[in-house]
């Protein structure tokens, strides 16, 4: 028996961690999938939970109860709906690094993550978990920002360079959006308008054309002649998308959007979740 879908969703009961667990639990109700909610035991974050034990006396036995409401809550909610089950896990040390390797330990298809964008966020979290998750995992990852509440997305907007992992990964597009039946925008983006690429743009279509099994598809050449990630944020707002997705196999065009002060970047999308393909 196949094993399920596995979202692994890092938690510190932020407004934001809360955020991507209500993500984390509609996906998972759609993919039927298993869900682990999983804590790093971190004592910063904790002095904010609970001011009164500076100490850190209580904090496994506080963070434990804290897991295991929200484990209740979701159960509750998801499992009617389809979600596969929900475990909880605690684990201490460094932060990302413990996160990535249990990612790995349990074979997780997908991290779900909170971050919270530009308005209101903190630099030195933000650069210091977020964006190094995404630049560190193996594991497909999607970023939603604090105040984006979850709602089904109708549209998808995949950037794509042009590149033969194209054809994997917009498979796995196609089944997402296929839960929601969500539309996709397939965008080619270009720093310039030249003929080249709208030759290229239309050869990768005819080859891409027999991968996408979906009839909601819609097959987009952009040129931005100033910032390629700044000019995609324009582009979800005008054509009014619901998620960016990305591939990051393709390194030179993964660190045009996003490894150049990814923390700038990513913070563009403020307002719409990313998800980085980063598997097959």
């Amino acid at each position: 028996m196949a094993s399920p879908f596995t979202i692994l969703c890092p938690i510190d009961f932020s407004d934001c961690a809360l955020n991507a667990l209500e993500y984390a639990s509609k996906i998972g109700e759609k993919y039927k999938a298993k869900l682990i909610v999983f804590h790093v035991l971190n004592k910063e974050d904790y002095q904010k939970l609970a001011p009164l034990d500076m100490d850190g006396i209580y904090q496994e036995e506080f963070v434990k109860n804290k897991l295991a409401s929200l484990q209740n809550a979701v159960i509750q909610e998801s499992i009617p709906k389809g979600l596969h089950s929900c475990e909880v896990m605690l684990s201490e040390g460094p932060i990302v690094q413990k996160t990535i390797e249990f990612s790995q330990k349990i074979n997780a298809n997908l991290i779900v993550v909170g971050t919270e964008g530009m308005n209101d966020f903190k630099e030195q979290v933000f650069g210091s978990r977020s964006s190094r998750l995404v630049l560190q995992a193996d594991r497909d990852i999607l970023v939603v920002p604090r105040k984006v509440f979850f709602k089904r997305p109708r549209k998808l907007v995949y950037a794509s360079d042009y590149v033969e992992e194209d054809k994997l990964a917009i498979q796995k597009v196609v089944e997402f959006a296929s839960f929601f039946k969500s539309e996709i925008d397939i965008v080619h983006v270009s720093s310039r308008n030249r003929i080249i690429d709208k030759a290229l743009h239309k050869s990768m279509l005819e080859e891409l054309q027999p991968f996408v099994k979906y009839d909601l598809v819609n097959y987009v050449l952009k040129s931005f002649r100033d910032d390629i990630a700044l000019g995609l944020e324009n582009y979800l707002q005008l054509a009014k998308g619901d998620m960016l997705v990305t591939l990051s196999k393709k390194k030179d065009f993964f660190d045009q959007l996003f490894s150049k002060n990814l923390s700038r970047k990513m913070s563009y999308f403020i307002t719409k979740p990313l998800w980085v393909i980063k598997s097959f």
